[in-house]
């Protein structure tokens, strides 16, 4: 099948997004498949640039900054990135009437009208894989309120799912929130887990050796700090073992709230923590390697439930965790069900420390759950399965 892959992100960004489009991608291509990837992408010199990625076409078109940038303007520029893509698309080489199916990855909720166009010009089938329930985790974290702005995004996100034939969510806990959704004719839900491919590993970039945390037990947290995250537990967390010269936080990704948390560090003059730009997603395995718990931070008033990325790039590593994040939630269940770290429901850095000290101070279970994360890992979050399960989804519509 000529299957589209339309994404916000991909290689050489390095977000959960991008790394997820490009396994897929792909594992369709080993499958026999012809993926074809659509990507805005800011800074190009020129409106559409098509080029071939480990044998994958991916069409990057000029668009608007919708990372890093103010709420304000981040919603404006993605209320016009459908409009812009479609222009783009228009005046390439892409084939629009040649489809066989068109995938897509939301936690972006803009893509519904070029889905909609797509579809229309090539009579195929739609699947949408939804990471985030958006607006609704607005409201549980008090960014949105029930006003003229939620609401606006709340039409456009059902716009999205109207124009899907199936959606795959992260948990079967979110099934409740496409219900609705799901009962109209000739639509499917089902579970589709997040995916994680092994990594062609290389040497990291960052070295410890001449850092205030060289030779200490390091507890890692990689991947986007924003608001979402509640990441000022895991400064108080670092600020309440600062007396132990053994244990030290290395912090690596990039996000809204990066300079917020090194501000709070440097007022309360920490040396047990370093922080660092996203690496490439081939130097993650070499860095896990010098690292002996992965954490884990979900604001806790969220009540969607939410596989992060991080956390099966963890398990792969053989990474026990320790996670504070809200509770009822099917990762508060996984984390437990399969003995792989700790769960910490709450706001009580004390205990939260008492829980992270008997977790690093515990070698023999370290690495009992470290076995039992290589093998999550392999049971519930394969690459290949994923593809195969899309592709089994999409075929039933053809």
């Amino acid at each position: 099948m000529k299957i589209a892959l339309i994404s916000i992100h991909y290689p050489p960004l390095r977000s959960s997004c991008a790394v997820q489009m490009r396994d897929l991608a792909q594992e369709l291509l080993i499958l026999g498949h012809e993926p074809i990837v659509i990507v805005p992408s800011e800074g190009l010199h020129k409106a559409c640039i098509s080029e071939i990625i480990d044998g994958v076409q991916v069409f990057r078109l000029s668009a608007f900054k919708t990372v890093d940038v103010g709420n304000i303007k981040r919603g404006i520029n993605e209320i016009l990135l459908p409009f812009i893509i479609l222009y783009r698309i228009r005046k390439s080489n892409f084939p629009i009437k040649e489809l066989n199916a068109i995938v897509w990855y939301s936690p972006t909720i803009f893509f519904g009208p070029v889905v909609k166009v797509l579809k229309s010009s090539s009579n195929c089938p739609a699947y949408l894989i939804l990471r985030d329930i958006f607006p609704e985790w607005t409201l549980d974290l008090g960014i949105l309120k029930k006003g003229p702005i939620y609401y606006l995004f709340k039409l456009v996100a059902k716009y999205q799912y109207s124009v899907a034939d199936i959606i795959g969510v992260q948990t079967s806990s979110n099934l409740k929130y496409l219900e609705n959704w799901v009962k109209k004719p000739n639509r499917k839900l089902e579970v589709l887990n997040n995916w994680l491919s092994l990594a062609h590993s290389q040497k990291t970039s960052i070295s410890l050796t001449d850092t205030c945390l060289n030779g200490r037990k390091i507890f890692i947290y990689i991947g986007n700090m924003g608001i979402a995250q509640g990441m000022d537990i895991l400064i108080d967390l670092a600020e309440s073992m600062k007396n132990r010269r053994d244990v030290g936080f290395l912090f690596v990704g990039r996000g809204t709230e990066v300079e917020n948390l090194q501000t709070s560090v440097a007022d309360k003059k920490l040396d047990n923590i370093l922080f660092y730009n996203e690496i490439d997603s081939k130097e993650i395995p070499s860095l896990l390697d010098m690292c002996h718990i992965g954490l884990i931070a979900l604001d806790p008033r969220h009540k969607s439930h939410n596989i992060p990325g991080k956390f099966l790039t963890y398990m792969q590593a053989g990474l026990p965790v320790l996670a504070r994040i809200n509770g009822g939630t099917d990762l508060v269940d996984l984390i437990k069900d399969e003995n792989v770290g700790r769960v910490y429901i709450g706001n009580k850095v004390d205990d939260f420390r008492n829980l992270a000290e008997e977790l690093i101070d515990n070698e023999n279970d370290l690495k009992a759950m470290s076995e039992r994360g290589h093998f999550l890992s392999q049971k519930m979050f394969s690459s290949n399965h994923a593809a195969k399960q899309i592709v089994s989804s999409l075929s039933s519509y053809i």
